[in-house]
C-alpha cells in the first residue's frame, strides 16, 4: 500500500488494516518516498537473540571481566 504522510492522520484505520494483512505501508510526501513500515512478524516466526550469539560477543579478551572494563572507563572518577 503507498499512503501519503496525511493518510497516516486521517486513514489510520486502512494504513493498519493494510499491515494486518501483511503489506508493507509506503509513506510518501511530495511523491517521493519517505520510508516504509513493516508489518510486525507473527511471534512464532520472531526469534528472541540470545547474548551469545550477537556477533560481538567475546570480542574483548577472556582475561578482562565487565567490572575491570568498567573501572578502566570510569576512570579515577569513582574511585
Amino acid at each position: 500500500m503507498k499512503a501519503k504522510i496525511i493518510d497516516l492522520r486521517y486513514r489510520t484505520k486502512d494504513v493498519l488494516a493494510s499491515l494486518e494483512r501483511g503489506e508493507p505501508v509506503e509513506i510518501t510526501s511530495h511523491g517521493k518516498l519517505k520510508g516504509v513500515i513493516e508489518p510486525v512478524k507473527p511471534a512464532a516466526q520472531q526469534q528472541a537473540m540470545r547474548v551469545q550469539d550477537h556477533p560481538m560477543f567475546g570480542s574483548l579478551p577472556d582475561e578482562e571481566t565487565v567490572e575491570a572494563k568498567i573501572d578502566q572507563l570510569r576512570g579515577t572518577r569513582y574511585s
